[in-house]
């Protein structure tokens, strides 16, 4: 039965629904309120308003969204980053309703203001529970965000708040930076989401003719870290199409990969590690050379 497992998740259609709520979240009350004059063409900033049978800017970027939402929610594999560019269209039809409102400018700056603390101090809290430690650089991050998105309240002052595109630059600005702070300090905090380090352990290992594995699992910073290509094994997910179209390129499946490795004296495979675990047990020759939360990397040697 492991011999012939595909390690592959299928999500349900509706996976991206709340990603796309979370991600409007600060401004979702006006998306909403901007659908219906967006698809007529109504409104009266120049990005809406259109005459009869002329271009529709906003509807077009509705129709975008629409299909990119569907397409991917059809989709076996699904993945989060996949709907990243429906947050920038969507965002546009807002702006183009919500043009020349200061109070739903103010409303943003708030929302953004107080949702940047909020998740800093989520994190570090995160870490501390799962890690028993905070890193210093997720300290230093989060009282970036924490500062930055305090710069959003100075739209509240007089001199700002009557310049509307001032005002919208200011928290624009502000809420750009304070989401790259939480990002970086995301990414400081373990367990490490980047195969770097584990390659960098790994590099000694490896010669110009050193065969190389993915076993039950696909992990996509390998391969640019390592500079080669992998040979897959027990693996479907997003890429069982390619597979199914040429079978056996740059693949091999757990028998052909037990024999490979029996005769080889110079390979490495980077195995799932709940894989490895089964591998293991079943006396699969090699030792283990480096390791993090996701990949387990052995050699033969």
């Amino acid at each position: 039965r492991f011999l012939t497992t595909v390690h592959q998740r299928v999500e349900p259609w509706w996976y991206f629904l709340p990603l796309l709520l979370a991600g409007t979240l600060p401004w979702i009350v006006p998306l909403a309120r901007a659908v219906r004059p967006a698809w007529s063409g109504a409104g009266g900033a120049p990005l809406t308003a259109a005459a009869a049978g002329a271009f529709k800017p906003c509807k077009f970027l509705l129709v975008y969204a629409l299909l990119t939402l569907v397409f991917f929610s059809l989709s076996d594999s699904k993945l989060a980053p996949y709907i990243l560019p429906l947050f920038p269209v969507l965002a546009a039809v807002t702006g183009a309703q919500a043009a020349g409102d200061a109070r739903f400018t103010q409303r943003a700056a708030w929302i953004g203001a107080a949702l940047a603390p909020f998740v800093a101090l989520g994190l570090l809290v995160y870490s501390a529970r799962r890690n028993n430690y905070v890193p210093h650089e997720a300290w230093g991050w989060a009282l970036a965000a924490i500062v930055v998105a305090g710069g959003a309240l100075a739209t509240l002052l007089p001199a700002v708040r009557a310049r509307a595109g001032v005002a919208a630059g200011v928290a624009a600005v502000s809420a750009i930076l304070a989401w790259q702070s939480l990002l970086c300090e995301y990414a400081v905090i373990p367990p490490s989401r980047s195969a770097r380090d584990l390659v960098a352990a790994v590099r000694a290992y490896l010669g110009p003719q050193t065969r190389l594995y993915s076993v039950g699992q696909y992990r996509e910073t390998l391969s640019p870290y390592l500079g080669r290509t992998l040979t897959l094994v027990a693996y479907g997910g997003e890429l069982t199409f390619g597979q199914d179209a040429e079978p056996g390129r740059q693949t091999a499946t757990p028998e052909q990969f037990a024999t490979r490795w029996d005769a080889s004296r110079d390979a490495v495979a980077f195995f799932d590690p709940g894989v490895w675990d089964e591998w293991r047990r079943r006396g699969l020759p090699g030792r283990v050379i480096a390791a993090d939360s996701y990949t387990v990397a052995v050699s033969r040697l």
